[in-house]
């Protein structure tokens, strides 16, 4: 494996029904790659060009083989998995390289329909896939495309070996795939899709092939990235409002690609996230420099660019296009490895290990030999530019003077067309005394005239007339003529300067290997700068989840400096089931998605934003956050809440971290609490760390007997002036202990909605009614009184063995430390003395 390169697979454990029906995920605000300028804070979903291969094992193992290509950068990405029988981890790689185009066998997808309309005949997995991804093109391809009887594995590994890249991780891949039947198989079929379909070919040696283990990267299922707002905002499409806008300082294509893929999949290898931090902490003049020498490949894409000098077309069908294009690649190639020194002098010097492995990268001597060819036929001056008869020229004259006499003849003639052109134009304005100008479009020049300039009929000659802000386009009879003949001295010489510029190519191509390391270490090195640019306090990785005054990174963008309320997270072994409550609008939900994304900032190597942080490497997170209904598969909130739970309960191992909100509210009270305390068990029996937020405040008691159980409530304060109408004035704050009695604080809430005066009455009548008949009982309740005891003494308890094992206060504040528990522990025995 690649040292900088990320694996983009899951670690779950799973054992759930093969009836079960998958959880709604993100399907219309998030996923899908984008890519935005350096400083803007939005998201551009446009299609991506990637290209997914699923092929699945038979009978009753999952296994799971997935080819994934981006026809753009060119890099191919295998993985082989076993997955549950809900595909959760198939369809979170699939969400890590977000699909235009799905293959899979054509026995995958039959025609027989159920009498509801419903697909019954196609596989599990393309029909999770087509939910999943709605907008992607499921194609069946031919059987024997996955297992060509002509060629079988040999075949399949024969178009592995031969389009590797020549790199160190060549012969690790190869090494990786040999056994990894169906990863072989979904390559297979991706690579004759390409041909077939595709009308595309690749070089010897010219794709970035990977294979991605299952294992090193944090599993989020998709319906938590929607609801973290990870790569997305939940509300507004293009808002740049998610945890990759907040972070997305990039300036290359390549880096934002990276980032979004780190956001969905960060890493799980301590060592690797502590280099990244290390990387982070690097003087100001370091920062500007890295800062300065990637403004200069700003908007570059050098994947992009490499896939596209090593594929061709099959049959073209116009070759001065062609010309053009390759001629455009080849001078934004010169342009990036003019640009490469200046950033890896921005590295010299550095003692981070990480940026040390960058500046080696930057510093292959394949490189500079890439630099010579492309200086021994290109001209110096010769970049990249936008449009215009500027762009032209830039390509007319890229190949240097006297490398093919035809090249420098069709130059010249192009050259003598351009000027008649010229001539014309000035000869026409003497003529007509009309200030004419020349204007160079697709087509070929046109007049252009200010409207300022000219009032009435123009003379006699001129053709096409339109109109173009203030000014008018036109053309002549004789211009045409005059296009044409450039045109055609155009198109003969990009087709020559073409043929010099393919064997340069093929010889550059030799070196492929060194230009994809570039690559990847322009993307790192961009990553890291974007981390850096948001860099406030660098986390640690302790085994505890510990936070200090941490702050919400999406909302901190959002509101006003010094108005959002920091709170303080603390989870470990000894308390790994939180129990949060607290009113509504308290601000529950915001705390426990405060705590899922700093986790995510924190295992992709990124500061936080806290005063301190303390982590624990996780495998999965897992949430259980909206109450929606999913008209799509007709769930009820109810029955949308199961199906999320089961899901959690199948994947969750002592290492996942798992937030809850509301559960159970979409049934009856009393079935709701049963439910709720029933999941809570078994996530207490798995301690894996919980922070559950709910509304039944019943659950304090029913897992009282649990000593990992820890109660936290939002604050609230009592007031008669409050501005929203409430008696109440929230806090945000999060603290510890069970919340203060509001007195019927939802028809407060309700008062505000304009309900009729009589109708409120009467619900505050059953209410406190109903309430006081619970109280009652509850006093008169033996077993309550038992449950008070055995909570009090179980927090006793735990209290004291933190203290034995994790104190280090001296004697004396010791001594009042335990005072203060003997206390707490009388006080809640005298109240109940009289029960």
């Amino acid at each position: 494996m690649s040292r900088l390169s990320t694996t983009y697979t899951s670690t779950t454990r799973a054992s759930t029904s093969r009836s079960m029906t998958r959880p709604a995920t993100a399907r219309t605000n998030t996923g899908r790659p984008g890519t935005s300028r350096p400083g803007t804070k939005h998201t551009d979903t446009s299609d991506t060009a990637i290209t997914v291969a699923l092929f699945e094992s038979r009978g009753v193992a999952r296994e799971v083989g997935i080819a994934a290509m981006d026809r753009d950068t060119g890099r191919v990405v295998l993985v082989q998995l076993a997955d549950c029988p809900t595909y959760v981890k198939t369809l979170h790689q699939m969400h890590v390289h977000w699909p235009s185009v799905v293959l899979v066998p054509e026995t995958f997808v039959a025609h027989a329909h159920g009498a509801d309309g419903v697909n019954t005949g196609s596989s599990l997995l393309a029909r999770f896939v087509t939910e999943e991804f709605p907008e992607a093109r499921v194609e069946p391809v031919p059987r024997k495309w996955w297992n060509d009887s002509a060629g079988g594995y040999c075949l399949r590994m024969e178009f592995i070996t031969q389009l590797c890249v020549e790199d160190h991780e060549r012969a690790a891949t190869l090494v990786s795939v040999a056994d990894k039947y169906y990863a072989l198989s979904a390559a297979g079929a991706l690579f004759k899709h390409t041909e077939s379909r595709l009308n595309t070919r690749f070089a010897t040696g010219s794709l970035k092939i990977r294979y991605a283990p299952v294992e090193g990267t944090l599993m989020i299922d998709m319906e938590t990235a929607r609801n973290l707002e990870l790569v997305g905002n939940a509300v507004h499409r293009k808002s740049g409002h998610s945890l990759f806008g907040v972070l997305n300082h990039t300036y290359t294509s390549m880096a934002t690609r990276l980032l979004r893929a780190n956001i969905l999949a960060p890493l799980t290898a301590e060592d690797a996230i502590n280099a990244r931090l290390d990387a982070l902490i690097q003087n100001e003049n370091r920062f500007s420099d890295v800062r300065d020498a990637l403004r200069r490949l700003n908007k570059l894409d050098f994947d992009k660019l490499i896939s596209s000098l090593a594929s061709s077309e099959v049959r073209v069908s116009n070759v001065a296009k062609s010309a053009y294009s390759r001629v455009s690649q080849m001078l934004g190639l010169q342009s990036i490895v003019r640009n490469l020194p200046f950033l890896q002098k921005a590295l010299a010097g550095t003692r981070s290990q990480l940026l040390q492995i960058v500046y080696e990268m930057l510093s292959d001597k394949r490189l500079a030999l890439i630099g010579d060819l492309i200086a021994d036929n290109l001209n110096e001056e010769a970049g990249p530019v936008k449009g215009g008869l500027a762009a032209v020229n830039a390509r007319v004259y890229a190949v240097k003077a006297n490398r093919h006499r035809l090249l420098d003849v069709a130059r010249e003639t192009f050259k003598e067309n351009v000027g008649d052109i010229m001539q014309l134009s000035t000869t026409l304005s003497e003529k007509h005394g009309l200030p004419l100008s020349l204007l160079y479009q697709e087509s070929g020049f046109v007049f252009v005239l200010k409207k300022t300039e000219w009032v009435g009929e123009l003379p006699k000659g001129f053709l096409h007339v339109s109109s173009q802000k203030g000014r008018w386009l036109f053309s002549s009879m004789e211009l045409k003529k005059m296009n044409a003949r450039m045109r055609d001295a155009l198109d003969e010489t990009l087709i020559l300067s073409n043929k010099i510029i393919q064997d340069l190519v093929a010889q550059i191509l030799m070196y492929s290997g060194a230009l994809y390391t570039a690559s990847e270490a322009i993307a790192l090195i961009d990553l890291l700068w974007s981390f850096a640019h948001t860099s406030i306090i660098r986390p640690e990785f302790t085994g505890t989840l510990a936070v200090k005054s941490g702050r919400h990174p999406i909302l901190e963008t959002v509101q006003a400096a010094g108005t959002l309320v920091p709170n303080d997270i603390y989870c470990c072994d000894a308390s790994f089931f939180q129990i949060v409550q607290g009113p509504n609008m308290s601000g529950k939900s915001t705390y426990l998605r405060q705590t899922g994304l700093l986790v995510i900032m924190a295992m992709c190597g990124c500061f936080v934003p806290a005063e301190y942080a303390s982590f624990r490497i996780h495998d999965a997170l897992l949430t259980r956050l909206s109450n929606d209904d999913d008209m799509e598969k007709s769930l009820s909130t109810f029955a949308h809440e199961m199906t999320t739970s089961a899901m959690i309960l199948g994947l969750a191992t002592p290492n996942t971290l798992v937030l809850v909100d509301e559960l159970g509210r979409g049934t009856s009270t009393i079935e709701g609490i049963g439910i709720a305390h029933a999941i809570a068990e078994e996530l207490i029996r798995i301690k894996c760390f919980v922070f559950f937020a709910t509304h039944f405040h019943e659950l304090s008691t029913t897992l009282s007997r649990q000593p990992a159980v820890v109660n936290l409530h939002l604050s609230v304060q009592r007031t008669h002036k409050s501005t929203a109408g409430l008696g109440i004035v929230f806090k945000y704050r999060i603290v510890d202990g069970l919340p203060d009695d509001l007195g019927h604080y939802g028809l407060q809430l309700a008062r505000l909605a304009d309900l009729p005066h009589d109708v409120m009455e009467e619900g505050k009548k059953v209410a406190t009614a109903l309430a006081d008949l619970h109280a009652q009982q509850e006093r008169e309740s033996e077993s309550n009184v038992l449950a008070i005891h055995r909570r009090a003494v179980l927090k006793l308890r735990t209290q004291l063995t933190q203290a034995f094992e994790h104190c280090a206060l001296p004697d004396s504040e010791l001594v009042s430390y335990l005072a203060r528990f003997q206390k707490n522990l009388i006080r809640v025995f005298h109240e109940t003395s009289s029960v």
